[in-house]
Protein backbone atom coordinates (compact mmCIF):
# COMPACT_ATOMS: atom_id res chain seq x y z
CA UNK A 1 0.00 0.00 0.00
CA UNK A 2 1.69 3.18 -0.49
CA UNK A 3 1.85 5.99 1.58
CA UNK A 4 -0.51 9.21 0.09
CA UNK A 5 2.05 12.16 -0.31
CA UNK A 6 1.66 14.73 2.76
CA UNK A 7 1.33 18.59 2.14
CA UNK A 8 4.42 20.95 2.32
CA UNK A 9 4.76 24.55 3.61
CA UNK A 10 6.74 26.78 1.16
CA UNK A 11 9.54 28.02 2.95
CA UNK A 12 9.43 31.47 1.56
CA UNK A 13 5.91 31.35 2.90
CA UNK A 14 6.94 30.48 6.28
CA UNK A 15 9.48 32.87 6.78
CA UNK A 16 7.87 35.45 5.54
CA UNK A 17 4.83 34.64 7.46
CA UNK A 18 7.10 34.56 10.64
CA UNK A 19 9.21 37.23 10.18
CA UNK A 20 6.18 39.61 9.83
CA UNK A 21 5.27 38.27 13.15
CA UNK A 22 8.47 39.04 14.62
CA UNK A 23 8.55 42.19 13.35
CA UNK A 24 5.00 42.55 15.05
CA UNK A 25 6.25 41.40 18.68
CA UNK A 26 9.29 43.14 18.88
CA UNK A 27 8.40 46.65 18.04
CA UNK A 28 10.97 49.67 17.71
CA UNK A 29 13.16 48.15 20.46
CA UNK A 30 13.33 44.82 21.18
CA UNK A 31 12.38 42.72 23.77
CA UNK A 32 13.14 45.14 26.74
CA UNK A 33 12.58 42.72 29.31
CA UNK A 34 14.80 39.93 28.22
CA UNK A 35 17.00 42.86 27.72
CA UNK A 36 16.92 44.25 30.88
CA UNK A 37 17.17 40.95 32.89
CA UNK A 38 19.28 38.45 31.08
CA UNK A 39 23.01 38.87 30.59
CA UNK A 40 23.65 39.38 26.36
CA UNK A 41 26.34 35.96 27.05
CA UNK A 42 23.55 33.45 28.98
CA UNK A 43 22.08 30.53 27.48
CA UNK A 44 18.95 28.61 28.31
CA UNK A 45 17.41 25.32 27.15
CA UNK A 46 13.99 24.88 27.02
CA UNK A 47 11.46 22.35 26.07
CA UNK A 48 8.03 22.73 24.07
CA UNK A 49 5.51 20.90 25.44
CA UNK A 50 1.62 19.94 24.98
CA UNK A 51 -0.67 20.04 27.90
CA UNK A 52 -3.73 18.38 26.36
CA UNK A 53 -4.36 15.28 23.47
CA UNK A 54 -3.91 17.10 19.81
CA UNK A 55 -2.65 16.78 16.51
CA UNK A 56 0.54 18.27 15.26
CA UNK A 57 0.68 21.24 12.69
CA UNK A 58 3.14 23.99 12.74
CA UNK A 59 6.46 22.54 13.19
CA UNK A 60 7.65 24.27 10.57
CA UNK A 61 7.05 27.75 11.70
CA UNK A 62 7.92 27.09 15.56
CA UNK A 63 11.72 26.23 14.18
CA UNK A 64 11.69 29.49 11.44
CA UNK A 65 11.05 31.80 14.78
CA UNK A 66 13.89 30.51 16.57
CA UNK A 67 16.33 30.50 13.46
CA UNK A 68 15.32 33.85 12.42
CA UNK A 69 15.60 35.05 15.71
CA UNK A 70 19.17 33.43 16.13
CA UNK A 71 20.64 31.25 13.79
CA UNK A 72 22.57 30.00 16.35
CA UNK A 73 19.52 28.45 18.83
CA UNK A 74 19.18 24.86 18.04
CA UNK A 75 15.35 23.35 17.35
CA UNK A 76 15.26 19.51 18.44
CA UNK A 77 11.72 18.18 16.92
CA UNK A 78 10.62 14.67 18.90
CA UNK A 79 7.68 14.89 17.00
CA UNK A 80 6.38 15.46 13.28
CA UNK A 81 3.69 17.86 12.11
CA UNK A 82 0.63 14.82 11.67
CA UNK A 83 1.39 12.71 14.79
CA UNK A 84 -0.78 12.69 17.47
CA UNK A 85 -0.16 14.09 21.41
CA UNK A 86 -0.73 13.16 24.47
CA UNK A 87 -0.50 15.45 27.57
CA UNK A 88 2.46 15.76 28.55
CA UNK A 89 4.45 15.39 25.51
CA UNK A 90 7.66 16.95 24.55
CA UNK A 91 7.36 18.56 20.67
CA UNK A 92 10.71 19.80 21.15
CA UNK A 93 13.66 21.37 22.55
CA UNK A 94 15.15 24.28 22.03
CA UNK A 95 18.54 25.33 23.35
CA UNK A 96 20.73 28.89 22.45
CA UNK A 97 21.28 32.68 23.14
CA UNK A 98 18.74 33.23 26.14
CA UNK A 99 17.48 35.95 24.61
CA UNK A 100 16.96 34.90 21.59
CA UNK A 101 14.88 31.74 22.99
CA UNK A 102 12.51 33.62 25.02
CA UNK A 103 12.24 36.95 22.72
CA UNK A 104 10.99 34.53 19.88
CA UNK A 105 8.80 31.94 22.81
CA UNK A 106 5.44 33.93 21.85
CA UNK A 107 5.46 33.64 18.33
CA UNK A 108 6.65 30.18 17.83
CA UNK A 109 3.76 28.72 20.40
CA UNK A 110 1.01 31.19 18.76
CA UNK A 111 1.41 29.38 15.65
CA UNK A 112 1.70 26.24 17.37
CA UNK A 113 -0.75 26.68 19.17
CA UNK A 114 -3.36 27.73 16.26
CA UNK A 115 -2.50 25.21 13.43
CA UNK A 116 -2.28 22.54 16.14
CA UNK A 117 -5.73 23.18 16.83
CA UNK A 118 -7.25 23.85 13.96
CA UNK A 119 -5.79 20.24 13.00
CA UNK A 120 -7.10 18.87 16.51
CA UNK A 121 -10.39 19.76 15.95
CA UNK A 122 -10.52 19.02 12.23
CA UNK A 123 -9.76 15.81 13.60
CA UNK A 124 -12.49 15.15 15.93
CA UNK A 125 -14.70 16.03 12.93
CA UNK A 126 -13.11 13.69 10.98
CA UNK A 127 -12.72 10.81 13.29
CA UNK A 128 -16.89 11.02 13.23
CA UNK A 129 -16.99 9.73 9.30
CA UNK A 130 -13.95 7.83 9.09
CA UNK A 131 -16.47 4.68 8.84
CA UNK A 132 -17.83 6.77 5.27
CA UNK A 133 -15.97 7.64 1.99
CA UNK A 134 -17.05 11.11 2.73
CA UNK A 135 -14.34 13.29 3.00
CA UNK A 136 -14.75 17.11 5.51
CA UNK A 137 -13.56 19.87 4.20
CA UNK A 138 -12.20 23.70 4.96
CA UNK A 139 -13.34 26.32 3.00
CA UNK A 140 -12.30 30.15 2.51
CA UNK A 141 -13.55 31.02 5.93
CA UNK A 142 -10.41 31.68 7.19
CA UNK A 143 -8.26 34.26 9.53
CA UNK A 144 -7.21 36.72 6.59
CA UNK A 145 -3.27 36.51 5.87
CA UNK A 146 -3.57 32.55 7.61
CA UNK A 147 -5.55 30.72 4.51
CA UNK A 148 -2.53 28.36 3.41
CA UNK A 149 -1.68 27.71 7.18
CA UNK A 150 -5.30 26.79 8.56
CA UNK A 151 -5.55 24.62 5.18
CA UNK A 152 -2.39 22.44 5.76
CA UNK A 153 -3.37 22.33 9.58
CA UNK A 154 -6.77 20.45 8.44
CA UNK A 155 -5.03 18.27 6.09
CA UNK A 156 -2.96 17.27 8.90
CA UNK A 157 -5.71 16.51 10.79
CA UNK A 158 -7.25 14.24 7.83
CA UNK A 159 -9.60 16.78 6.40
CA UNK A 160 -9.22 17.87 2.80
CA UNK A 161 -9.42 21.72 1.30
CA UNK A 162 -11.77 23.30 -0.88
CA UNK A 163 -10.57 25.51 -3.36
CA UNK A 164 -7.58 28.07 -1.90
CA UNK A 165 -8.79 31.24 -3.26
CA UNK A 166 -11.28 32.79 -5.83
CA UNK A 167 -8.67 31.58 -8.47
CA UNK A 168 -8.56 28.32 -8.64
CA UNK A 169 -11.77 27.03 -8.62
CA UNK A 170 -15.40 27.89 -9.92
CA UNK A 171 -18.02 27.87 -7.57
CA UNK A 172 -21.42 29.23 -8.88
CA UNK A 173 -23.94 30.53 -5.45
CA UNK A 174 -26.64 31.71 -5.15
CA UNK A 175 -25.96 35.23 -5.99
CA UNK A 176 -24.39 33.93 -9.56
CA UNK A 177 -27.22 32.50 -10.17
CA UNK A 178 -29.43 35.35 -9.80
CA UNK A 179 -27.50 37.64 -12.12
CA UNK A 180 -26.74 34.88 -14.51
CA UNK A 181 -30.72 33.67 -14.88
CA UNK A 182 -30.71 30.58 -13.35
CA UNK A 183 -28.63 27.36 -12.43
CA UNK A 184 -27.98 26.06 -16.26
CA UNK A 185 -27.03 29.16 -17.45
CA UNK A 186 -24.42 29.67 -14.87
CA UNK A 187 -23.24 26.62 -15.57
CA UNK A 188 -22.72 26.74 -19.27
CA UNK A 189 -21.04 30.07 -19.19
CA UNK A 190 -19.06 28.87 -16.67
CA UNK A 191 -17.82 25.79 -18.86
CA UNK A 192 -17.31 28.04 -21.82
CA UNK A 193 -15.17 30.73 -20.10
CA UNK A 194 -13.06 27.98 -17.91
CA UNK A 195 -10.12 25.57 -18.91
CA UNK A 196 -9.61 22.38 -18.87
CA UNK A 197 -8.05 22.18 -15.73
CA UNK A 198 -10.47 24.46 -13.92
CA UNK A 199 -13.31 22.47 -12.05
CA UNK A 200 -17.03 23.43 -12.07
CA UNK A 201 -19.11 23.59 -8.64
CA UNK A 202 -22.70 25.13 -8.53
CA UNK A 203 -24.72 25.38 -5.31
CA UNK A 204 -28.55 23.89 -5.17
CA UNK A 205 -30.72 24.34 -1.99
CA UNK A 206 -33.48 22.57 -3.98
CA UNK A 207 -33.53 18.83 -5.57
CA UNK A 208 -35.57 21.05 -8.52
CA UNK A 209 -32.68 23.27 -8.43
CA UNK A 210 -29.78 19.62 -8.47
CA UNK A 211 -32.37 18.37 -11.77
CA UNK A 212 -31.67 21.20 -13.54
CA UNK A 213 -27.77 21.21 -12.49
CA UNK A 214 -27.11 17.57 -13.44
CA UNK A 215 -28.60 18.45 -16.89
CA UNK A 216 -25.68 21.10 -17.33
CA UNK A 217 -22.86 18.63 -16.12
CA UNK A 218 -20.91 20.44 -13.78
CA UNK A 219 -18.67 18.70 -11.43
CA UNK A 220 -19.32 18.97 -8.68
CA UNK A 221 -22.84 20.53 -6.94
CA UNK A 222 -22.82 21.74 -3.50
CA UNK A 223 -26.41 20.98 -1.70
CA UNK A 224 -26.97 23.92 0.41
CA UNK A 225 -28.26 23.73 4.00
CA UNK A 226 -30.27 20.55 3.13
CA UNK A 227 -31.32 17.85 5.91
CA UNK A 228 -29.97 13.95 5.72
CA UNK A 229 -33.62 13.06 4.36
CA UNK A 230 -33.10 15.48 1.11
CA UNK A 231 -29.45 14.50 1.06
CA UNK A 232 -30.37 11.24 0.38
CA UNK A 233 -32.82 11.66 -2.12
CA UNK A 234 -30.06 13.94 -3.74
CA UNK A 235 -27.72 10.88 -3.98
CA UNK A 236 -30.35 8.67 -5.35
CA UNK A 237 -31.07 11.30 -8.17
CA UNK A 238 -27.36 11.73 -9.09
CA UNK A 239 -26.95 7.75 -9.60
CA UNK A 240 -30.36 7.64 -11.80
CA UNK A 241 -29.01 10.43 -13.82
CA UNK A 242 -25.60 9.06 -14.24
CA UNK A 243 -27.46 5.71 -14.82
CA UNK A 244 -25.71 3.74 -12.30
CA UNK A 245 -26.37 1.05 -9.79
CA UNK A 246 -25.63 1.31 -5.50
CA UNK A 247 -22.78 -1.29 -6.45
CA UNK A 248 -21.34 1.03 -9.03
CA UNK A 249 -21.88 4.62 -7.85
CA UNK A 250 -19.64 5.03 -5.44
CA UNK A 251 -16.45 4.38 -7.27
CA UNK A 252 -17.70 5.77 -11.20
CA UNK A 253 -15.48 8.52 -12.05
CA UNK A 254 -17.63 9.86 -14.65
CA UNK A 255 -20.63 10.51 -12.07
CA UNK A 256 -21.04 14.28 -10.84
CA UNK A 257 -19.54 14.70 -6.96
CA UNK A 258 -21.97 15.77 -4.29
CA UNK A 259 -20.71 17.95 -1.39
CA UNK A 260 -22.93 18.89 1.05
CA UNK A 261 -22.24 22.13 3.51
CA UNK A 262 -25.25 24.22 5.82
CA UNK A 263 -26.02 22.76 10.04
CA UNK A 264 -22.48 20.69 9.63
CA UNK A 265 -21.27 20.53 13.30
CA UNK A 266 -19.85 17.33 15.53
CA UNK A 267 -23.01 16.43 16.09
CA UNK A 268 -24.43 16.28 12.96
CA UNK A 269 -21.71 15.10 10.25
CA UNK A 270 -22.25 11.50 10.97
CA UNK A 271 -25.48 11.95 9.79
CA UNK A 272 -24.84 14.21 6.91
CA UNK A 273 -21.73 11.24 6.04
CA UNK A 274 -24.11 8.06 5.73
CA UNK A 275 -26.06 9.83 3.08
CA UNK A 276 -23.93 9.08 0.60
CA UNK A 277 -22.19 12.51 -0.09
CA UNK A 278 -18.45 12.62 -1.48
CA UNK A 279 -17.61 15.73 0.66
CA UNK A 280 -18.91 17.92 3.30
CA UNK A 281 -17.41 21.57 4.07
CA UNK A 282 -17.82 23.75 6.77
CA UNK A 283 -16.03 26.56 8.21
CA UNK A 284 -16.14 25.28 11.74
CA UNK A 285 -12.40 23.31 11.78
CA UNK A 286 -11.28 26.45 10.84
CA UNK A 287 -12.84 29.77 12.35
CA UNK A 288 -14.56 27.71 15.70
CA UNK A 289 -11.19 25.64 16.26
CA UNK A 290 -10.12 26.43 19.65
CA UNK A 291 -5.98 26.55 20.54
CA UNK A 292 -4.24 23.87 21.63
CA UNK A 293 -2.69 24.18 25.31
CA UNK A 294 1.17 24.37 24.07
CA UNK A 295 4.05 25.91 26.58
CA UNK A 296 7.56 26.45 26.72
CA UNK A 297 9.09 25.73 29.74
CA UNK A 298 12.87 26.59 30.48
CA UNK A 299 15.17 23.40 31.64
CA UNK A 300 16.77 24.58 35.00
CA UNK A 301 19.92 22.29 35.90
Amino acid sequence: MTTPHLPVLSPLMVEEQVRAALVEDLGRAGDITSQATIAPDMTATAEINAREEGIVAGLDLARAAFRLMDPEIRFEAFVKDGDRLAPGTVIAKVSGPARAVLSAERVALNFLMHLCGVATHTGHFAQEIEHTPAKVCCTRKTIPGLRALEKYAVRMGGGSSHRYGLDDAILIKDNHIAVAGGVAPAIRAARAFAGHLVKVEVEVTTLEELEEALEAQPDVVLLDNMGPELLYRAVEINRDCAGLTDATYAADPRRVKLEASGNVNLKTIRAIAETGVDYISTSKITMAAPTLDIGLDVVVG
